[in-house]
């Protein structure tokens, strides 16, 4: 198969990230004779620099043309006090609306060998933890229009909270077809005990499962699931929820981990198109910049996502997932991650063992 891909390599740790990534994913492409068309962009901060524009006509027509879009770090401190159309992570909103993406994926599970690193008490991360957020991304609060005025009572802002039933659809698709690869079981978040928007969310939900007689589904208050979710974590599996309920419970259920930098997150459209991105996308020490401390396994984790959402290279992707499984009950960490025991490895040399790991047929 041939895969047309495009690389915005990004801000600060970005390249640093970027580069074991790409070479993991090249070395599972040679292992099963794929053709792998990489396509570097110049976009964000590099684009700032050379353009005053964060996301050129000529770099968004590349990404326009190919299949997947994978992204690193993007967002710099010094860019902050910019508009928003100027900043870096404008690269990114931009890309999204001309892909058209709808859903947000998120996997998280608990790494053998790194449990220490959660907050959770042993007693619970004992019994494993195993899930992915199935967030929308095209509707909701985070994409209204923003409202500021002046009323009786002084300044006022406010977005709306839109849904339609399509948007609901297109994630609600998602999630369902997830599920039935996995443990065919689905939750569903909302709030629609006193929002309208969520009893439209929660119907449509209910509607599309219908149409998935073998996936059980359930339905929970947002905030009723944010409890639940520190206090048994092992009864969730795939879990779909609107934009910003999602936005927030995503990285409650990263942040259980207690190592952020291990996720990946993927961003699909409807014609199977996606952005593929690290978890932690605006990496917030700029101080480890250059100095190859950034854990590069959440890029490596985007490019496997990728294989499978885009171009359905299942074996593949779970390829260099093993791999990284692997890499990590060897014992090799970066600094964000390592404990007593294990063995401090830099970004570069943390991908080499994945690498490695994949040539030497562990995996295969």
């Amino acid at each position: 198969m041939n895969l047309n891909v495009a690389v915005i390599k990004g801000d600060g740790v970005g390249p640093e990230m970027m580069k074991p990534a790409l070479k993991a994913l090249k070395e599972v492409c040679s292992l099963y004779g794929h053709k792998l068309n990489l396509q570097q962009v110049v976009a964000s901060g590099e684009a700032i620099e050379a353009f005053y524009n964060p996301m050129p006509e000529d770099s968004l027509s590349v990404c326009r043309k190919a299949s997947a879009v994978i992204f690193g770090n993007t967002g710099l401190s010094k860019y902050r006090n910019l508009s928003l159309e100027k900043r870096p992570e404008y690269a990114l909103m931009r890309l999204r609306r001309e892909l058209e993406v709808t859903t947000n994926i998120r996997p998280v599970r608990l790494y053998e060998g790194l449990s220490e690193l959660s907050p959770l008490k042993e007693r619970i991360t004992s019994r494993g933890l195993d899930f992915v957020f199935v967030r929308d991304i095209a509707g909701g609060v985070l994409c209204s229009e923003k409202v500021t005025s002046q009323g009786l009572h002084g300044r006022e802002a406010y977005e709306y909270e839109y849904y339609n039933e399509q948007i609901v659809r297109n994630t609600a698709k998602i999630a369902f077809d997830l599920a039935q690869k996995r443990k065919k079981t689905v939750v569903s978040l909302d709030k629609s005990n006193v929002l309208e928007s969520s009893r439209l969310w929660r119907k449509t939900i209910q509607e599309t499962g219908n149409r998935y007689q073998q996936i059980s589904l359930n339905h929970c208050y947002i905030d009723t699931a944010a409890m639940k979710i520190m206090e048994s974590p092992w009864s969730f599996d795939v879990i779909v929820t609107s934009n910003l309920f999602g936005d927030i419970i995503s990285d409650e259920g990263t942040q259980m981990t207690g190592a952020a930098g291990l996720y990946a997150s993927a961003e699909l459209a409807k014609d199977g198109r996606g952005i593929y991105t690290p978890n932690q996308l605006h990496h917030p020490d700029e101080s480890i910049i250059g100095k190859q401390i950034v854990n590069p396994i959440g890029m490596i984790g985007a490019a496997a996502l990728m294989l499978r959402f885009t171009f359905g290279l299942e074996k593949e992707a779970c390829t260099l997932e093993k791999a990284v499984e692997k890499t990590l009950s060897d014992g090799y960490s970066t600094k964000d991650i390592w404990l007593t025991g294990r063995i401090l490895v830099s970004t570069d040399e943390m991908g080499e063992e994945v690498v490695k790991n994949i040539r030497g047929g562990f995996v295969k």
